[in-house]
């Protein structure tokens, strides 16, 4: 096996780079060519001693060190989980290893146990560095802290600006400490957005993607997949799930009572507009949470919808994502005859490739990034789709990978007339989800007779 001609490009890049944002597409290998970097910058330049590697968990638990395991030219290289449990963390730091991994759910604590000021590596790399994209998270503020630190940092990201170039601030500066974008968030809506008419958000002022761009493209690069990958067809199709007259003037009592009480609060913005939604799409699925969190199921039909794909399947293996804990519940009732399988472990995976497991069900933010689940046959059905254009194309990704031999195919349940239809409309557009929800809201409230 050998590496591509744009993956020897990537690694050339981050070894050029000492501060690099590597903006690659999903498929496109990011995770080798920067272990190919880390490899050469440590056994061959003889540039660093250790690396920091910040992960999904899921990404930290699997991915990289499978990664080195299939590959011989990485055989060189070392990896210490720091995962489990504090005291298994604090053993993991102890272990001497060419590089240290950690759940970005973590770096705080990590920031902490080396007293908030020094961190005990010369490379840090940020896998899904869109996941620091909150400048007020804790997780950015604990690394924004420590920057300093490391001699060299990457990003990588398939989507670094998965709701819009507002995004982008908090990832760079943790590649230049605010030197291409600003030193504050301020700086940078200031120069290069505007206020909405309507008061929710920002948006690019023109000529700011360009502005941007020219900033930042000597630290960055980007490769988008359909240049440069041979990816199977995709194959997406849309099952409409007609629900009982009777179920569908529930639906619809439901959501005006759920409208008439918002209309009925002080202000409605985008926290209280994304409740309505979350609602509306748990009754769509067929059951919803109350106020003491007990699940009332409502109907069956995306779960009778959901038996009649995998039949249709004949045999092939399924991948269903569910968006809340009391679908999975009910799928794996369900489905019970096909010994579905909750994606937990690394094992499932291996199972899952080696087509073992004929139904596996994940929720998508545990099973968008870095996991390879591309092998065989496969099909991935949406029980019930989320907000979020960032998980939809990521977990999609998971199976729609360079390497495949067959098409894939991707369904999605949607229950007419339901909530169902509105984020479908979201993510065909790959719109703010803010903009849509609040468009969708205000759609609902002229509805029933009110003004907003």
């Amino acid at each position: 096996m050998k590496l591509h001609n744009y993956q020897l490009r990537s690694v050339e890049f981050i070894e050029e780079n000492t501060h690099a944002g590597l903006f690659a597409e999903m498929g496109t290998g990011k995770t080798l060519s920067t272990l190919t970097a880390i490899n050469r910058l440590m056994y061959e330049d003889f540039e660093i001693d250790s690396v920091l590697i910040i992960a999904p968990k899921r990404v930290a638990e699997v991915v990289w060190s499978d990664e080195i395991d299939k590959w011989p030219h990485l055989r060189n290289l070392t990896i210490s989980k720091v995962i489990g449990n504090e005291k298994q963390r604090v053993a993991a730091l102890k272990v001497k290893a060419a590089i240290h991994i950690i759940s970005r759910d973590n770096i705080a604590w990590l920031v902490g146990h080396y007293g908030g000021s020094f961190l005990p590596f010369d490379m840090l790399v940020i896998d899904e560095s869109s996941s620091f994209k909150n400048h007020a998270s804790i997780r950015f503020k604990a690394l924004k802290h420590v920057q300093p630190c490391f001699k060299r940092v990457v990003l990588l990201t398939g989507t670094p600006a998965p709701n819009g170039l507002i995004d982008l601030w908090p990832q760079i500066w943790l590649l230049d400490r605010g030197e291409r974008l600003g030193k504050t968030i301020t700086f940078y809506r200031s120069n290069f957005f505007s206020k909405k008419y309507s008061g929710f958000g920002y948006e690019a002022q023109d000529g700011a993607d360009d502005r941007i761009h020219n900033k930042i493209k000597d630290i960055c690069m980007s490769l988008k997949s359909a240049d440069y990958l041979e990816l199977p067809e995709r194959i997406d199709t849309f099952i409409n799930v007609v629900l009982p007259a009777s179920v569908k003037k529930r639906y619809d009592d439901f959501e005006r009572e759920k409208v008439l009480e918002m209309m009925g609060a002080e202000d409605i913005n985008a926290m209280n507009a994304a409740a309505l939604s979350n609602k509306l799409l748990q009754f769509a699925g067929g059951a919803v949470y109350d106020e003491d969190r007990r699940v009332h199921e409502i109907h069956d039909c995306k779960l009778e919808a959901c038996e009649e794909f995998i039949e249709a399947a004949n045999g092939k293996p399924v991948f269903i994502a569910y968006s809340y804990k009391h679908e999975l519940e009910r799928l794996l009732v369900k489905l019970r005859k096909y010994k579905p399988v909750k994606l937990e472990s690394q094992e499932h995976i291996r199972g899952w490739n080696a087509g073992k497991i004929q139904v596996m069900l994940a929720h998508p933010a545990s099973a968008s990034h870095g996991l390879n689940l591309q092998e065989g046959h496969t099909c991935a059905l949406w029980f019930s789709l989320n907000w979020s254009l960032e998980l939809y194309q990521q977990f999609n990704k998971r199976l729609h990978r360079q390497g495949r031999k067959y098409p894939v195919v991707i369904g999605h349940l949607i229950a007419q007339g339901t909530e169902d239809e509105t984020v479908r409309l979201a993510l065909e557009r790959k719109a703010g989800t803010q903009d849509i929800l609040m468009e969708a809201v205000r759609a609902k409230i002229k509805k029933y007779g009110g003004f907003f």
